[in-house]
């Protein structure tokens, strides 16, 4: 109940942001195009057939006078056959063309960074129910770090392009990568990787949504994208690549969390925390957000999440721990530190 309430809110106030008609990236506008193009032309279709169904229902709505028996039957009629004929294939061909140039756009025409680009690579891993984030190289230097649920990406400027190229892939069942305002959505499928691309120039927060039915927590598997100035990303980029913070006050929470079952799922550079299956916690707190999404990160919601994370997102696939509350207190003081 709580998740639906948080979902409803955030539904609530940021559905600009999810609108495919403000785009900010040039896959987004040419799917915006395509779409004002495909309700231009159904919308005068249906106008035509409803105008013409509207006149004949009011020019012959009377029967003439002294008029007892049935009009005429006409059977069949050249013009009229080859205009309905010819009028549905020129449309046809017509959105054939536009949808055609429309994948090239958003495929093919920027697949790879031309000379002079500050490209970034990312492979988006989709798990239940959270994203993965392992940054690959920028603008040809290799990074090799884990995030998770925010994707930091920087914005294009007078002076570079910095596109941004995602290979997608998925841990488990099948997800979809849905930002609307920058590109469509592209589905990640067991088993096989996806390529998807987009740039922007706006800075600030996007919003997506997983858009493939994946289980319990569908609807809880959100997508948020953060556009750095280039400065900004570069700062970032160094916080993420440095080691896990160590702060001497937190001793006891860091070796009772390495002595629990959490290092079995869960990444800690620089400690013997080295799961792969559960999001990477090395700089937890620059995230603004937990459980993909739901719930603001912060000390209160995250003593609730590691107490029983299935009472914020039911099903997910951590269990719940019994913890004395002093050895919880204490895990989660050592988890304030890992900005």
């Amino acid at each position: 109940m709580m998740a639906t309430t948080v979902l409803l809110a955030l539904a609530e106030s940021q559905a600009e942001n999810l609108s495919i008609f403000d785009p900010a990236a040039p896959p987004s506008q040419s799917i915006r195009t395509l779409s004002v193009l495909l309700f231009a032309i159904t919308g005068l279709i249906f106008l035509l057939v409803e105008g013409i169904l509207i006149y004949n229902l009011v020019r012959f709505r009377k029967t003439s006078a002294g008029t007892e028996s049935e009009p005429p039957q006409v059977y069949g009629g050249q013009p009229i056959e080859v205009a309905w004929t010819v009028a549905p294939t020129l449309v046809v061909c017509i959105l054939v063309l536009v949808m055609t140039r429309t994948l090239w756009e958003v495929d093919v025409t920027a697949s790879q960074p031309k000379p002079g680009d500050h490209a970034l690579f990312v492979t988006v891993v989709g798990r239940q129910w959270w994203w993965e984030y392992r940054y690959d190289t920028y603008n040809g230097r290799p990074l090799g770090f884990i995030t998770a649920n925010e994707l930091h990406i920087p914005a294009t400027t007078d002076s570079a392009h910095r596109p941004v190229f995602l290979n997608l892939q998925s841990a488990d069942v099948c997800h979809s990568f849905w930002v609307p305002r920058l590109a469509g959505k592209t589905d990640l499928i067991p088993g096989q990787s996806n390529h998807m691309w987009f740039e922007t120039r706006d800075h600030g927060l996007f919003l997506g949504q997983c858009a493939e039915y994946c289980g319990t927590q569908h609807a809880g598997m959100l997508l948020r994208v953060v556009v750095d100035t280039p400065e900004e990303f570069e700062q970032w980029l160094k916080s993420q690549l440095a080691p896990a913070h160590d702060d001497p006050d937190a001793l006891a929470g860091k070796k009772a969390f390495l002595s629990e079952a959490c290092v079995n799922c869960h990444r800690v550079r620089g400690t013997s925390a080295a799961g792969t299956y559960a999001p990477d916690l090395t700089h937890l707190m620059s995230r603004e957000t937990l459980a993909s999404g739901l719930f603001p990160n912060d000390a209160k919601n995250l003593e609730r999440w590691v107490a029983d994370p299935q009472q914020m997102k039911y099903g997910c696939l951590m269990p719940a721990f019994s913890f004395s509350e002093a050895r919880r207190k204490d895990i989660v003081r050592y988890l304030t530190t890992l900005h």
